[in-house]
Protein backbone atom coordinates (compact mmCIF):
# COMPACT_ATOMS: atom_id res chain seq x y z
CA UNK A 1 0.00 0.00 0.00
CA UNK A 2 2.92 2.38 1.05
CA UNK A 3 4.10 1.71 -3.12
CA UNK A 4 1.29 2.30 -4.46
CA UNK A 5 1.39 -0.70 -6.53
CA UNK A 6 -1.09 -3.39 -7.86
CA UNK A 7 0.42 -6.54 -9.26
CA UNK A 8 -0.92 -9.70 -10.40
CA UNK A 9 1.94 -12.31 -9.51
CA UNK A 10 5.09 -11.10 -10.45
CA UNK A 11 3.12 -8.55 -13.42
CA UNK A 12 2.43 -4.59 -12.73
CA UNK A 13 -1.02 -3.58 -13.14
CA UNK A 14 -0.86 0.22 -14.45
CA UNK A 15 -3.66 1.68 -12.54
CA UNK A 16 -4.41 5.64 -12.23
CA UNK A 17 -3.99 7.30 -8.95
CA UNK A 18 -8.32 7.44 -8.37
CA UNK A 19 -8.05 3.93 -9.19
CA UNK A 20 -6.10 2.89 -6.81
CA UNK A 21 -7.80 4.89 -3.91
CA UNK A 22 -11.28 3.34 -4.85
CA UNK A 23 -9.52 -0.33 -4.34
CA UNK A 24 -7.88 0.53 -1.42
CA UNK A 25 -10.86 1.86 0.09
CA UNK A 26 -13.21 -0.56 -0.59
CA UNK A 27 -10.55 -3.30 0.42
CA UNK A 28 -9.88 -1.87 3.93
CA UNK A 29 -13.41 -1.15 4.52
CA UNK A 30 -14.99 -4.53 3.25
CA UNK A 31 -16.83 -5.49 6.40
CA UNK A 32 -19.50 -2.81 5.38
CA UNK A 33 -21.24 -1.13 2.09
CA UNK A 34 -19.52 1.70 0.63
CA UNK A 35 -21.94 4.47 -0.27
CA UNK A 36 -21.19 6.58 -3.61
CA UNK A 37 -20.07 9.69 -1.31
CA UNK A 38 -17.62 7.44 0.46
CA UNK A 39 -16.12 6.61 -2.66
CA UNK A 40 -16.29 10.39 -3.96
CA UNK A 41 -15.00 11.55 -1.12
CA UNK A 42 -12.12 8.56 -1.17
CA UNK A 43 -10.77 9.48 -4.73
CA UNK A 44 -11.85 13.31 -4.48
CA UNK A 45 -7.87 14.45 -3.73
CA UNK A 46 -9.38 18.08 -3.74
CA UNK A 47 -11.03 18.06 -7.40
CA UNK A 48 -14.67 17.99 -8.06
CA UNK A 49 -15.82 13.95 -9.04
CA UNK A 50 -18.96 14.00 -10.99
CA UNK A 51 -20.94 10.42 -10.80
CA UNK A 52 -20.18 9.60 -14.39
CA UNK A 53 -16.22 9.92 -13.67
CA UNK A 54 -17.26 7.65 -10.61
CA UNK A 55 -18.93 5.41 -12.57
CA UNK A 56 -15.75 5.24 -14.94
CA UNK A 57 -13.04 4.34 -12.33
CA UNK A 58 -15.53 1.64 -11.04
CA UNK A 59 -15.51 0.23 -14.38
CA UNK A 60 -11.50 0.78 -14.63
CA UNK A 61 -11.13 -0.72 -10.92
CA UNK A 62 -13.24 -3.70 -12.22
CA UNK A 63 -11.06 -4.18 -14.88
CA UNK A 64 -7.91 -4.25 -13.11
CA UNK A 65 -8.37 -6.95 -11.23
CA UNK A 66 -10.21 -8.87 -13.90
CA UNK A 67 -14.11 -8.81 -12.62
CA UNK A 68 -16.83 -8.51 -14.96
CA UNK A 69 -19.72 -5.92 -13.83
CA UNK A 70 -21.66 -8.87 -15.27
CA UNK A 71 -20.22 -11.51 -12.38
CA UNK A 72 -18.93 -9.02 -9.70
CA UNK A 73 -17.15 -11.81 -8.03
CA UNK A 74 -14.79 -8.98 -6.25
CA UNK A 75 -16.84 -6.03 -6.25
CA UNK A 76 -20.47 -6.09 -5.18
CA UNK A 77 -22.83 -3.98 -6.52
CA UNK A 78 -25.98 -3.19 -3.79
CA UNK A 79 -28.72 -1.58 -5.69
CA UNK A 80 -29.35 2.39 -4.37
CA UNK A 81 -27.01 1.57 -1.42
CA UNK A 82 -23.13 1.33 -2.74
CA UNK A 83 -20.62 -1.05 -3.17
CA UNK A 84 -18.79 -3.46 -1.30
CA UNK A 85 -15.61 -5.27 -1.84
CA UNK A 86 -16.76 -9.64 -2.00
CA UNK A 87 -13.01 -11.37 -2.77
CA UNK A 88 -11.08 -12.74 -0.10
CA UNK A 89 -8.54 -10.89 1.49
CA UNK A 90 -5.18 -11.73 2.85
CA UNK A 91 -2.76 -9.45 4.40
CA UNK A 92 0.65 -10.83 4.40
CA UNK A 93 3.02 -9.13 7.11
CA UNK A 94 7.01 -8.62 5.45
CA UNK A 95 9.92 -7.69 7.23
CA UNK A 96 10.77 -4.22 7.16
CA UNK A 97 7.56 -3.33 5.33
CA UNK A 98 4.31 -2.50 5.80
CA UNK A 99 1.34 -5.01 5.62
CA UNK A 100 0.75 -5.98 1.70
CA UNK A 101 -3.12 -6.84 0.73
CA UNK A 102 -2.77 -9.58 -1.89
CA UNK A 103 -6.38 -10.02 -3.53
CA UNK A 104 -7.38 -13.95 -3.87
CA UNK A 105 -10.16 -14.95 -6.66
CA UNK A 106 -8.15 -13.69 -9.29
CA UNK A 107 -8.67 -14.96 -12.82
CA UNK A 108 -5.62 -17.79 -13.36
CA UNK A 109 -5.13 -16.78 -17.09
CA UNK A 110 -5.78 -13.15 -17.45
CA UNK A 111 -3.12 -11.78 -19.65
CA UNK A 112 -0.31 -9.33 -18.52
CA UNK A 113 -1.96 -5.78 -18.37
CA UNK A 114 1.21 -4.29 -19.99
CA UNK A 115 1.29 -6.85 -22.81
CA UNK A 116 1.12 -4.80 -26.58
CA UNK A 117 -1.54 -5.45 -28.82
CA UNK A 118 -1.51 -7.06 -32.17
CA UNK A 119 -2.23 -3.67 -33.71
CA UNK A 120 -0.19 -0.48 -33.42
CA UNK A 121 -0.83 1.17 -29.88
CA UNK A 122 -0.09 5.02 -29.98
CA UNK A 123 -0.58 7.45 -26.62
CA UNK A 124 -0.50 10.83 -27.28
CA UNK A 125 0.45 13.06 -23.97
CA UNK A 126 -0.32 16.20 -22.92
CA UNK A 127 1.31 18.78 -25.19
CA UNK A 128 3.89 21.39 -23.15
CA UNK A 129 2.60 24.84 -23.00
CA UNK A 130 6.15 26.74 -23.15
CA UNK A 131 4.01 30.01 -22.70
CA UNK A 132 4.96 29.65 -18.98
CA UNK A 133 1.16 31.34 -18.97
CA UNK A 134 -1.42 28.83 -17.00
CA UNK A 135 -4.27 30.15 -18.40
CA UNK A 136 -3.16 28.78 -21.84
CA UNK A 137 -3.24 25.72 -20.99
CA UNK A 138 -6.32 25.04 -22.23
CA UNK A 139 -4.93 25.64 -25.80
CA UNK A 140 -2.50 22.91 -25.95
CA UNK A 141 -4.90 20.26 -24.33
CA UNK A 142 -7.12 20.84 -26.75
CA UNK A 143 -4.52 20.19 -29.58
CA UNK A 144 -3.72 17.07 -27.79
CA UNK A 145 -7.28 16.21 -27.24
CA UNK A 146 -8.41 16.87 -30.91
CA UNK A 147 -5.18 14.84 -32.23
CA UNK A 148 -6.32 11.85 -29.57
CA UNK A 149 -9.30 11.98 -31.10
CA UNK A 150 -8.81 11.84 -34.60
CA UNK A 151 -6.19 9.08 -34.46
CA UNK A 152 -9.01 6.96 -32.70
CA UNK A 153 -11.16 6.85 -35.71
CA UNK A 154 -8.68 4.04 -37.03
CA UNK A 155 -9.50 1.26 -36.26
CA UNK A 156 -6.15 -0.25 -37.61
CA UNK A 157 -4.85 1.70 -34.45
CA UNK A 158 -5.22 1.44 -30.76
CA UNK A 159 -5.49 4.77 -29.19
CA UNK A 160 -4.49 5.01 -24.83
CA UNK A 161 -7.33 6.82 -23.48
CA UNK A 162 -6.71 10.69 -22.77
CA UNK A 163 -7.47 9.82 -19.10
CA UNK A 164 -4.54 7.67 -19.16
CA UNK A 165 -2.44 9.98 -21.20
CA UNK A 166 -2.71 13.27 -19.11
CA UNK A 167 -1.95 11.55 -15.96
CA UNK A 168 1.58 12.59 -17.20
CA UNK A 169 0.83 16.10 -17.99
CA UNK A 170 3.51 18.66 -16.49
CA UNK A 171 6.38 15.48 -15.81
CA UNK A 172 9.20 14.89 -17.02
CA UNK A 173 9.11 11.42 -18.13
CA UNK A 174 10.65 8.19 -19.16
CA UNK A 175 9.15 7.53 -22.69
CA UNK A 176 10.02 3.57 -22.22
CA UNK A 177 8.27 3.56 -18.99
CA UNK A 178 5.26 5.64 -20.31
CA UNK A 179 4.94 2.62 -22.68
CA UNK A 180 5.29 -0.08 -20.47
CA UNK A 181 3.02 1.73 -17.88
CA UNK A 182 0.21 2.14 -20.28
CA UNK A 183 0.89 -0.68 -22.84
CA UNK A 184 1.47 2.16 -25.41
CA UNK A 185 4.07 0.68 -28.50
CA UNK A 186 4.72 4.18 -29.51
CA UNK A 187 4.29 7.80 -27.62
CA UNK A 188 3.40 10.97 -29.39
CA UNK A 189 4.63 14.33 -27.66
CA UNK A 190 5.17 17.83 -28.19
CA UNK A 191 4.60 21.49 -27.46
CA UNK A 192 2.80 24.66 -28.49
CA UNK A 193 4.08 28.02 -28.20
CA UNK A 194 1.68 30.80 -29.03
CA UNK A 195 2.60 34.41 -30.15
CA UNK A 196 -0.07 36.78 -30.66
CA UNK A 197 -1.56 35.57 -33.86
CA UNK A 198 1.22 33.07 -34.61
CA UNK A 199 1.80 29.22 -33.53
CA UNK A 200 4.81 26.99 -33.39
CA UNK A 201 3.66 23.33 -32.84
CA UNK A 202 6.22 20.56 -32.37
CA UNK A 203 5.49 17.24 -32.43
CA UNK A 204 7.87 13.48 -32.42
CA UNK A 205 7.24 10.40 -32.54
CA UNK A 206 8.56 7.97 -30.21
CA UNK A 207 8.92 4.11 -30.79
CA UNK A 208 8.68 3.02 -26.44
CA UNK A 209 10.32 -0.16 -27.29
CA UNK A 210 13.14 0.50 -29.08
CA UNK A 211 13.24 4.53 -27.13
CA UNK A 212 13.87 5.31 -31.10
CA UNK A 213 12.11 8.41 -32.78
CA UNK A 214 9.86 7.54 -35.95
CA UNK A 215 9.04 10.92 -36.87
CA UNK A 216 9.35 14.61 -36.22
CA UNK A 217 7.99 18.23 -37.68
CA UNK A 218 7.69 21.33 -35.95
CA UNK A 219 5.22 23.91 -37.61
CA UNK A 220 4.94 27.34 -37.85
CA UNK A 221 1.53 29.04 -38.86
CA UNK A 222 -1.19 31.74 -38.52
CA UNK A 223 -3.43 30.86 -35.42
CA UNK A 224 -6.28 29.90 -37.63
CA UNK A 225 -4.16 27.32 -39.22
CA UNK A 226 -4.37 25.25 -35.98
CA UNK A 227 -6.51 22.87 -37.24
CA UNK A 228 -5.19 22.16 -40.17
CA UNK A 229 -1.60 21.60 -38.19
CA UNK A 230 -3.66 19.01 -36.42
CA UNK A 231 -4.75 16.88 -39.40
CA UNK A 232 -1.21 16.76 -40.87
CA UNK A 233 0.23 15.45 -37.79
CA UNK A 234 -2.49 12.91 -37.53
CA UNK A 235 -1.98 12.27 -41.68
CA UNK A 236 1.93 11.99 -40.70
CA UNK A 237 1.47 9.17 -37.65
CA UNK A 238 -1.18 6.81 -39.80
CA UNK A 239 1.52 7.01 -42.92
CA UNK A 240 4.08 6.35 -40.29
CA UNK A 241 2.37 3.14 -38.64
CA UNK A 242 0.19 2.23 -41.36
CA UNK A 243 1.61 2.25 -44.07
Amino acid sequence: MDRRELRQGAVGVPVEPQVFDLLAYLIKNRERVASKDDLVTAIRGGRIVSESTLTTRINQARCAIGDSGAEQRLIKTLARKGLRFVGAVREEAKPRMMPAVGVEDAPAQAKPALSLPDKPSIAVLPFANLNGDPQQDYFSDGITEDITTELSRFSELMVIARNSAFQYKGKAVDIRQVGRELGARYVLEGSVRRSGDRIRITAQLIDAVAGAHRWGERYDRELHDVFAVQDEVVRAIVATLLM
